[in-house]
């Protein structure tokens, strides 16, 4: 019998053993909202479920305070995740975390240690405001694609109690065998037209470079090695200086980002580089595009874009050409979320009487499929939606709202008196023909909800803390003295019901930051410059 050196079969076994950690994970969380759909839903995790979250062991695992100066009430932005990174060191989990005065920090998410530091803002930050912070203000992304994720039937980590690494006669180790898969929502029906994509499963393996991109105060975008945060070529002329960027994003060779407020005489709209010919092009908008992510993408790269003047417009990628409208005649308060309905790309946006509108990307001319009743009070802001499947198929849109619950609106299940604002969930559902937004729940009181994140069947929703005023006399310090901390809650997804809640374990409020989750863990940096990490102890 032919016998192979130690070393080859030892590589054998941790490249075995790798193939079969990268074949349970899901996506990684790489730009603003997980996907270029903005659903901030990870479709699989083996650690993170209804059940585990009604058990103790999940908590906070590490905080680090990162070197920032805050910018007004801009802090630390949602990171980019890097949950399988392979090395020279071995595999790795990173995060690429951006700070508002211009530094990009890598973590070892694993053991909570700063990988790299480089700071990025050069040149004049401009005259400053609350509504034109200046400096990075957009969130920071890997390169991922317009397509929706691939489906798969199992999530990253372990799922089960470690076991012996004996395997029963003539079966072979454990470490080789592909472990039970879990049951997920079925995948999204993929239509036969050349327009629609599901993204393919692609290798970890493949000898591909490796970047994160962030957009810096004078508006150049850096495009950074993932290891070491080192620039193999200049920073490239993308936005204006002193521009107030959101909801960056690359994919097929061109980024793309939003620009709002007017800073700095820079005109509202979307912006897209084309990293081969390093053309600019812009689209010039009548209004600030709504939310905090900017704009959401469909399948096959078209951009739709919601303005605070109440039009729902639809881009053509690269060029940026209008491909249709929808004039809503009331202003739009968060950026659209795109989403697969029985092979239609459906999308649904906020309004400023808390109302969410429903429509379908391939008539977005005519009229909208379904509206709800006002769920909250007028002149709140929603900033961005989110959107999962569960596993009997059904579709589901939640909105963070703020303010008090508006009477009437029909929710079957609800958590208390809301006061401060709430995160409200309804079903897409057909009804003679027609499809409705059905109420679902509301969630218990919270303050200045975020967009929440979704992780296999469970909302890990954010209570902010922020207090919102629209009184343009109340300094950025004066709102920071009233604001109290924020705090991180887990909600059964079908019903809203608390499972877990952080408690004090946060010790400022958040604005700027937000929900990124991955690997088993959630994310929340807040205003004072720490990032937090939420998740189950590491097996050892």
């Amino acid at each position: 019998m032919r016998r192979f050196p130690r070393s080859v079969v030892v590589l054998g076994v941790v490249l075995a053993v790798a193939l079969d950690l990268w074949a349970q994970r899901g996506a990684d969380w790489m730009t603003l909202g997980n996907d270029a759909q903005r659903s901030h839903w990870v479709r699989r995790d083996a650690k993170i479920s209804t059940e585990t979250m009604q058990k103790p062991g999940f908590a906070l695992l590490w905080k680090l305070k990162l070197e920032n100066k805050v910018r007004h009430l801009n802090s630390l932005t949602p990171p980019a995740l890097f949950d399988f990174y392979i090395s020279y060191r071995g595999f790795r989990t990173l995060g690429f975390f951006g700070g508002s005065s211009g530094n990009i920090t890598a973590i070892d998410l694993d053991l909570a240690r700063i990988e790299w530091k480089k700071g990025i803002s050069s040149g004049s930050l401009g005259k400053a405001s609350l509504l034109c912070p200046g400096g990075v203000t957009s969130s920071l992304t890997r390169p991922t694609v317009a397509a929706y994720p691939p489906p798969s039937s199992a999530g990253s980590g372990r799922g089960s109690p470690a076991k012996s690494g004996v395997g029963e006669p003539f079966e072979g180790a454990v470490t080789l065998r592909r472990p039970p898969m879990q049951a997920v929502p079925p995948s999204p029906v993929q239509s036969t037209a050349a327009s629609r994509r599901i993204a393919p499963t692609t290798n970890p393996y493949a000898p591909t470079v490796q970047y994160v991109h962030a957009v810096s105060a004078d508006g150049k975008l850096h495009s950074m090695y993932v290891s070491n945060g080192a620039e193999p070529d200049a920073p490239v002329d993308f936005l204006p200086p002193n521009a107030n960027a959101l909801g960056l994003i690359v994919f097929d060779k061109t980024v793309y980002a939003a620009t709002v407020g007017g800073c700095s005489g820079v005109a509202n709209g979307i912006w897209a580089l084309n990293l081969e010919s390093r053309k600019v092009t812009h689209w010039n908008s009548d209004a600030s595009p709504a939310g905090s992510a900017g704009f959401a993408v469909g399948p096959e790269g078209t951009l739709f874009v919601a303005t605070t003047a109440g039009k729902l417009v639809a881009l053509e990628p690269g060029t940026l050409a209008i491909k249709g409208s929808y004039e809503a005649g009331k202003a739009f308060t968060a950026s659209p979320v795109v989403f697969d309905y029985k092979d239609r790309d459906l999308i649904a946006v906020a309004t400023s009487d808390g109302q969410l509108l429903l429509f379908d990307s391939a008539t977005l001319g005519g009229p909208q499929l379904a509206e709800t009743q006002p769920f909250c009070s007028a002149g709140f802001v929603t900033g961005s939606l989110a959107s999962w499947q569960d596993a009997g198929g059904t579709r589901w849109v939640l909105a963070p709202a703020g303010g008090t619950a508006a009477g009437g609106t029909g929710f079957p299940v609800s958590h208390g008196e809301i006061k401060n604002g709430a995160i409200v969930a309804f079903k897409v559902v057909e009804q003679n023909g027609t499809l409705v937004l059905q109420p679902g729940w509301v969630s218990r009181d919270l303050v200045s909800p975020l967009a929440p994140a979704v992780i296999n069947g469970v909302v890990f929703a954010l209570s902010s803390g922020e207090y919102r005023s629209d009184d343009p006399r109340l300094k950025a310090t004066q709102r920071a003295k009233r604001s109290s901390n924020a705090i991180l809650y887990a909600l059964e997804a079908a019903t809203g019901k608390e499972l877990w809640n952080s408690g004090n374990s946060i010790g400022a409020f958040v604005h700027s930051g937000g929900l990124a989750a991955g690997g088993g863990r959630v994310y929340v940096g807040s205003h004072d410059g720490t990032q937090y990490a939420f998740g189950f102890p590491m097996e050892h």
